[in-house]
């Protein structure tokens, strides 16, 4: 689906009735569509999806405003090759919502992938206005990096009582 088509399948906003959980339903599949076919293009549509003064936070991250969180993705585009998001799982709890999502990207030529989940909180508009992802750094990108990685897994390994590994 074209941004265009998918910016017009929104639902109406109104100004002084929350969404209800049909809307706000619809709302986060449009916006797990977003993110699955984010480019610098589709970016530019990021005011469909949060408002002006959303927050958003990462391991890396904390931003107040669309702008930062723009600025954010701007980055991610710039500095890693072929970045592509996959929605696993939508919850979605009045007027909030959790997924699961797997994030893929190359960087000088070695791919890798993320596993993760976003805690989002809607607005009054149906806009996200909350932004929390949550992913271990350790586990999901320093491991993976070659000077830092040995000793990481290392340390878990004296550490844990159990390395076996969880299935993904």
């Amino acid at each position: 689906m074209d941004q265009a088509a998918r910016t017009t399948a929104l639902p109406a906003e109104t100004a002084t009735a929350a969404p209800s959980g049909a809307q706000l339903r619809a709302r986060l599949a449009a916006l797990a569509d977003w993110y699955a076919t984010l480019s610098p293009a589709s970016l530019l549509h990021i005011d469909d999806y949060y408002t002006v003064d959303a927050r958003f936070r990462d391991p890396f991250n904390q931003v107040h405003g669309r702008d930062g969180i723009a600025d954010i993705f701007r980055h991610m585009f710039a500095v890693l090759e072929e970045p592509v998001f996959s929605v696993r799982e939508q919850l979605l709890d009045g007027q909030q919502a959790f997924i699961t999502w797997d994030f893929s990207f190359r960087r000088a030529g070695k791919h890798y992938q993320l596993h993760g989940g976003s805690h989002l909180r809607f607005a009054a508009d149906g806009k996200v206005c909350l932004h929390r992802d949550y992913w271990d750094s350790a586990e999901e990108l320093l491991h993976k990096l070659p000077l830092i990685g040995a000793p990481l897994r290392l340390l878990r390994r004296l550490l844990s009582v159990h390395d076996q590994g969880w299935p993904v």
